[in-house]
């Protein structure tokens, strides 16, 4: 069984949001820890609804939601278990939550540390009225493998919030914290939502280092944009993937009415 609190503790934390919704991410969080290694037997539905004090008809849609993302497989008369992963990267980001839970299974090493620079392209994405922003290069480490490389701006104040902060000072420093996740803790407004594009890049020399890829290999490239609950940019990240290692899913559904 997993060690979680009693189930009014699971929902009562997460208000306003579906019950299944929360007990899909938490077993998805349990996945990503490793709790249950790739084949592993997941708890039944009969255990996870008493364990959370939820109906097992909870409990069995937050298991479609998982088999839908490819997190688990169902037998019929045997039970839930783990999907092994084939070498991807597989993550569902339908939440800010969902970013900041990066932080469970990947590191981040700094390639180039926090510094001032002037880029305008940069500022004029962040809606600032100069010039000036605060960048970071890191890569995010899965497996011991490069995942990503991103690229960071942040406006002056996020910048100015993220002074100091040892883990992002020297090159080469690995750490298992986010950058969204350091700032929701150090801004006077926590981050709310994030705007996203995705698109195909061929891989430069910096890039092809870094991920250890042939230059000109295709790579997927997603830009964040992370705006506080006051409407304010305070992040542009600029993700590259090797898409070998990597899958991204969305589910869409169709509006009713």
């Amino acid at each position: 069984m997993m060690p979680h609190a009693q189930g009014d503790t699971l929902i009562g934390e997460h208000l306003g949001e579906a019950t299944y919704k929360v007990l899909a991410r938490e077993l998805r969080r349990a996945i990503l820890q490793r709790r249950y290694a790739d084949g592993a037997r997941l708890p039944t539905e009969a255990e996870l609804a008493q364990e959370h004090q939820v109906s097992r008809q909870t409990v069995r849609r937050a298991f479609q939601d998982l088999v839908a993302d490819g997190m688990v497989y169902r037998v019929p008369g045997r039970g839930t278990f783990a999907a092994p992963r084939d070498g991807h990267y597989l993550r569902q980001f339908g939440s800010i939550d969902d970013l900041m839970g990066l932080s469970l299974d990947t590191r981040l090493q700094v390639l180039r540390p926090l510094r001032r620079v002037i880029n305008i392209e940069a500022a004029s994405r962040l809606r600032l009225d100069n010039d000036a922003v605060h960048t970071i290069v890191v890569c995010r480490i899965h497996d011991g493998e490069p995942l990503c490389h991103t690229a960071i701006y942040l406006s002056p104040a996020a910048g100015a919030a993220l002074q100091g902060v040892a883990e992002l000072s020297q090159p080469g420093a690995t750490s298992d914290v986010t950058i969204i996740g350091l700032l929701d803790t150090r801004l006077s407004a926590p981050i709310a939502e994030a705007e996203q594009s995705i698109t195909a890049a061929a891989a430069d020399q910096a890039l092809a280092a870094a991920l250890g890829c042939q230059q000109d290999a295709p790579l997927l490239r997603i830009d964040r944009t992370y705006l506080t609950t006051d409407n304010h940019p305070v992040e542009l990240a600029i993700s590259h993937f090797l898409p070998e290692q990597y899958s991204y899913r969305v589910r869409l559904r169709r509006s009713v009415g």
